[in-house]
């Protein structure tokens, strides 16, 4: 591991002052991914700024809304009443992620800033764009079972790995950020970006710019919702593929649809063009394998992930049937 200085903040200021001190530091949560990747010489940071006495407040706001701090724990989030009551979904992709210990140290920031689980990423052995530009993709040629179908490229098929972003950009989530320049907000599904030619960029973060809360803004029907992980094993398994949705039925017609896929892209993949197909649509399985085969259209398999094609498709279909029954 290469040597690093620490510091702590006490604020939001005094994180940015710290960090803008050394052009290679780092902010640091639980480190649950961080640590894991400065032990594999992946992350080499000169200073670490500990930002975990930051915000952990998790705020039900009076319009429906959550605001969450930061620094909340995952394990807070998924306990939250708000939470659990407002935006089921939210708590039950928590849940299905890692494990209990992990749950307890992992930030949301953190969670939202986890970079991908590839194999080829952590071995420094391989060639991976993403670790070293320009080195070429291993996992094209190689074992890419886990790999992403949709918005890969050339030069990266690799998956963003978080359960909990997939319902976030399933609802509109909003990222506060602050930095040298100032605050700002960004919707979650434009913070993370397609690898392109250069997947090792992978934020439209700005230089030392932290991320403060996440916003969830009122949905009135997101109680209908629920999170789906399909992965090898029950637990601690990161997603094959994963769905988040919620559903607005009325006399047997979708008024309102959200609809997110994990494991498939190197970013949280909001399913516009599903959601788009099943507005003002009988609730149906027709509709809702048509809606899944219009979001896959132009999904492309691997040689070891091409099953992956058809698993999100069932999973779809399986996740808005369930959620059009319980509001029959």
């Amino acid at each position: 591991m290469t040597p690093f200085s620490y510091a702590r903040a006490d604020d939001v200021p005094g994180a940015i002052r710290l960090c803008g001190a050394d052009a290679n530091a780092k902010y640091l949560g639980g480190g649950t991914n961080l640590v894991d990747l400065m032990r594999e010489t992946v992350e080499r940071p000169g200073a670490l700024v500990d930002v975990t006495g930051l915000s952990r407040d998790i705020v039900a706001q009076a319009d429906g809304g959550v605001l969450i701090g930061a620094a909340a724990t995952n394990t807070a989030v998924a306990a939250d009443r708000a939470v659990r009551e407002r935006f089921p979904a939210l708590a039950r992709a928590i849940l299905a992620g890692a494990s209990g210990q992990i749950r307890n140290m992992a930030t949301v920031g953190g969670n939202i800033l986890q970079r991908t689980r590839c194999g080829y990423f952590y071995d420094d052995a391989a060639r991976c764009n993403k670790r070293d530009a320009g080195a070429g993709c291993d996992a094209i040629d190689g074992f890419n079972r886990i790999h992403a179908i949709l918005g890969a490229s050339p030069a990266c098929v690799a998956t963003h790995p978080s359960d909990m972003c997939v319902v976030l950009a399933a609802f509109d989530a909003i990222v506060h950020l602050d930095g040298p320049l100032g605050a700002r907000a960004i919707a979650l599904v434009d913070l993370h970006r397609l690898p392109g030619g250069t997947p090792d960029i992978e934020t439209e973060l700005r230089p030392h710019e932290l991320i403060v809360a996440v916003e969830l803004p009122p949905n009135s029907f997101a109680a209908n919702s629920t999170y789906r992980k399909v992965r090898d094993r029950s637990s601690y398994a990161f997603a094959l593929v994963s769905v988040a949705a919620a559903l607005d039925v009325a006399t047997g017609r979708i008024g309102d649809v959200r609809l997110a896929l994990g494991g498939v892209a190197h970013k949280p993949w909001r399913a516009w063009t599903a959601e788009a197909a099943l507005r003002g649509r009988p609730a149906t399985a027709d509709v809702f394998r048509a809606a899944a085969d219009a979001e896959l259209a132009a999904a492309a398999g691997l040689r070891d992930n091409a099953f992956k094609i058809d698993l999100a498709r069932r999973a779809i279909v399986a996740v808005l049937g369930q959620l059009a029954e319980g509001q029959a």
